[in-house]
């Protein structure tokens, strides 16, 4: 494991949830960070807290929407550290919805910042890798890249394709054995990002249990960052959904669905609303207080049962197809 002392990074994404968390645990490691998001009063706030840690921290408010100002972003840090040592792309928002009921220009702002937020990211910083022979790049996917996300179609297709653009970089860069591409694949994380989203349900939306602490997180991608590797999952159903979604992805598509719809008529009316898409997030907290509120965890053996009976589903299914056709 390499120290992560006087280590230049930077982070996107830095002023809530698990950016907040992951800026304030590489602090403690005495880094050096250049924190990215669009509000200056929430940055400056995260620079200050980082710097009572031990840490030193430049706050650089930014769009990552913007490749000019991303590209600016990598300049600044270089500039200030003379280096850039770790870049975390971690922006993602997300429009929960009917696919045709969320305007296309929600559609496409998602589809902005978490895909090609990304993106512009990598196109910033891999130069000065490869001028250096060294550095690593860390992408926040999530559990979203493997399983489809019914009400969540933009977010499902940046995410997606944001495990394909991984994988495909990680390959190109395979001639520098010092610049390392690590994904970053969370379950459902209780952060302030639920809410701060864009809403056209008219219903009030929670995640689904169950939930990670985001700091857990945060201490993952520290560890990530001190011995890369490929990628991580974090969450105890993770595995079992990614196997799920293997054996039988439609069936797994329907069921999420038909829960998601119980859980709608349930659910207390609420306003739409474009959340984050267009203007920076109002609150800012590493937690989105969801946890409170959960029911018990489903348990690692509980989720791996959940894996078992979607393949006795799809088994079950299969069978009754087969028989149909020979009748």
């Amino acid at each position: 494991m390499q120290s992560l002392a006087r280590s230049c990074i930077v982070l996107t994404g830095a002023s809530s949830g698990i950016g907040l968390a992951t800026a304030l645990g590489f602090a403690r490691e005495g880094a050096h960070l250049v924190l990215a998001a669009r509000d200056p009063r929430s940055l400056a706030s995260v620079a200050a807290a980082c710097e009572r840690l031990g840490g030193q921290a430049l706050a650089v408010p930014t769009d990552v929407t913007d490749p000019a100002a991303v590209q600016e972003l990598a300049q600044t840090a270089i500039r200030h550290f003379g280096r850039i040592d770790i870049w975390i792309n971690n922006v993602g928002t997300g429009a929960v919805g009917r696919f045709e009921a969320v305007p296309m220009e929600s559609h496409r702002r998602v589809i902005e910042a978490t895909l090609l937020g990304h993106l512009h990211g990598a196109h910033a910083v891999l130069p000065h890798f490869r001028a250096r022979g060294r550095g690593t790049l860390i992408n926040m996917i999530s559990i979203g890249g493997w399983v489809p996300s019914p009400y969540g179609a933009s977010y499902a297709a940046s995410k997606f394709g944001l495990r394909g653009f991984s994988e495909s970089l990680r390959a190109e860069v395979s001639d520098a054995p010092g610049i390392h591409v690590c994904d970053v694949y969370p379950t459902f994380v209780d952060t302030p990002g639920m809410s701060h989203g864009a809403n056209y349900t008219g219903k009030s939306i929670k995640p689904v249990p169950p939930m990670l602490d985001p700091r857990e997180v945060a201490a993952r991608i520290v560890a990530l960052a001190k011995a890369p590797r490929a990628s991580i999952s974090i969450g105890s159903v993770a595995w079992p959904a990614r196997i799920a979604h293997a054996i039988a992805p439609d069936l797994n598509g329907r069921m999420t669905r038909r829960l998601i719809d119980q859980a709608f008529k349930h659910a207390n009316p609420a306003a739409i609303s474009d959340g984050n898409l267009f203007d920076p997030s109002e609150g800012h907290a590493i937690d989105g207080g969801f946890r409170k509120d959960m029911k018990p965890p489903i348990s690692a053996p509980i989720a791996v049962a959940a894996g078992i009976a979607t393949l006795g589903l799809w088994l079950a299914y299969r069978l009754k197809d087969h028989r149909r056709r020979i009748d």
